[in-house]
């Protein structure tokens, strides 16, 4: 069975599984492609083996964010569950003039991947390294931004939406624009919006799943 839920903030997305895990007595459960603990939206599930054999498509596919950008403020972990260590004044805001910096970013590039990430480098997870303030080279990653738009803009801060493809850290994204409009910035909340072609309104909760899971094992 595969399904999408809307994984609430302060949630690990393996604190998704395990809660799926127990809900079904599946022990066979994996997801589609990581949110960060302080990331919300849908995160798609497949439960028993051979739906999570299946998740190899959706997880290599496209993904829809929503994201608010603050700025003037950059913190280690480029959310805000970090700390601040640098700070810029703003520039003034003019709309057309984000819009079009945001419109530069569209298209194929290389981004480097953020020190606190689940990413491997040396057979160690690159966030463990951070937490011990140990800073390494990482290698551009090849992505894909197919489309990115600015949905408002306040006087510190930026909310946009964003497709991009697998591999695309959104925060490293919003800490890249941050520096095109010539200061730093984090992000304070993101959203996935769609994922493998589910969507918000597609998500179902755990006591649907449990349901679900039920009446097809009955």
């Amino acid at each position: 069975m595969i399904v999408a839920v809307n994984k609430p903030t302060g949630w690990t997305s393996f604190d998704v599984v395990k809660k799926v895990r127990r809900i079904t007595g599946e022990r066979k459960v994996g997801h589609a492609g990581t949110l960060d603990p302080f990331a919300e939206g849908v995160l798609v599930l497949g439960i028993g083996r051979e739906s999570t054999r299946r998740l190899g498509d959706i997880t290599n596919s496209k993904k829809s964010y929503r994201a608010t950008l603050r700025l003037g403020e950059l913190t280690d972990t480029l959310d805000n569950s970090g700390k601040t260590v640098r700070e810029m004044p703003v520039p003034q805001l003019i709309e057309s003039d984000v819009a079009e910096t945001l419109s530069r970013f569209i298209g194929p590039q290389s981004q480097v991947p953020p020190m606190f990430s689940a990413k491997k480098v040396g057979g160690e997870r690159l966030y463990k390294l951070a937490r011990k303030e140990i800073t390494v080279e990482r290698e551009p990653v090849p992505i894909v931004i197919e489309s990115i738009e600015l949905v408002s803009l306040g006087i510190h801060s930026i909310e946009f939406s964003v497709t991009c493809s697998k591999g695309t850290y959104v925060r490293q994204l919003g800490a890249d624009f941050a520096e095109a409009l010539g200061t730093v910035g984090h992000l304070t909340r993101l959203k996935r919006v769609e994922s493998g072609g589910f969507t918000l309104d597609d998500c179902i909760s755990f006591q649907e799943i449990e349901e679900t899971w039920m009446s097809t094992v009955v």
